[in-house]
């Protein structure tokens, strides 16, 4: 019965979520002594010192079931050791128990362990076997062979592959990730501000200058053209003016009839 016991203890856990963020080497014993613990036993000597309110250090003077802390990795592990007392100097483990990240475990002993092991390993032995044995073919005219059905097998695999991956870029992103990620964001930016460039003066000037140059050239030789030709006429004498303007306004000679 305690076997049986004590395998049924190694697939439950326990926590108490109140105690898990003040968790540390001077509380972890009272910690595991809480009521709702499973795997805590009230009849050890832990509970009777508890009860009388005496110093922890008189576990080594007391004879029977107790519970130390064995190992510390603060903040994260904690190891204690149930153990039976028979002198001060001569002592017994029953079993460990770790906590880890808040939540206490037994520890499985090294017959459990290699009995998992090893049946796990026959049962994927016993599997390929059975998979091997279904691909054997015969016949008495031709004997043994082998027969693969691998065109059968890879589409399948294929859709499920594909099928996979549409579902892994559709799945949206959650709360809890849209918020850590703007968060780090923001944490990024304070740390590493963007650099703003700054563009020289003169290049934009120069830039709109250009963009404007053609047109105020043309308009600029239009109005010197005007003014040369003003400057002409005024400079001609009156008389040439004045042939100038009626040979202009006489009519082309008409031609002679014969």
């Amino acid at each position: 019965m305690a076997a049986d016991l004590a395998e049924n203890q190694y697939g439950i856990s326990w926590h108490d979520s109140a105690w898990i963020p003040i968790l540390n080497p001077e509380n972890v014993l009272e910690y595991f002594s809480q009521r709702t613990n499973p795997f805590y036993d009230r009849t050890c000597n832990n509970e009777m010192i508890k009860m009388q309110r005496l110093d922890m250090s008189q576990l080594a003077m007391m004879q029977g079931l107790e519970y130390i802390l064995l190992h510390v990795q603060h903040p994260i592990l904690f190891i204690i050791r149930k153990q039976h007392r028979h002198s001060p100097n001569q002592v017994t483990a029953l079993a460990d128990y770790y906590i880890l990240a808040g939540v206490v475990y037994q520890c499985p002993d090294l017959g459990s362990l290699v009995n998992s092991r090893m049946l796990s390993v026959l049962h994927n032995l016993t599997s390929a076997f059975d998979e091997a044995f279904s691909y054997a073919r015969y016949h008495p005219s031709k004997g043994y062979w082998w027969e693969f059905k691998e065109s059968e097998s890879k589409v399948p695999q294929d859709n499920v592959k594909k099928s996979k991956k549409e579902k892994s870029k559709t799945a949206p992103s959650s709360l809890f990730q849209r918020q850590h990620v703007d968060l780090l964001l923001e944490e990024l930016i304070k740390k590493f501000p963007p650099q703003r460039v700054k563009f020289p003066v003169t290049s934009t000037e120069t830039t709109s200058a250009e963009s404007k140059g053609p047109k105020e050239t043309v308009q600029k030789v239009e109005a010197t053209s005007s003014r040369a030709s003003q400057d002409a006429e005024q400079s001609q004498p009156q008389g040439k003016r004045t042939l100038a303007n009626e040979t202009a306004d006489k009519p082309p000679p008409s031609k002679k009839q014969k």
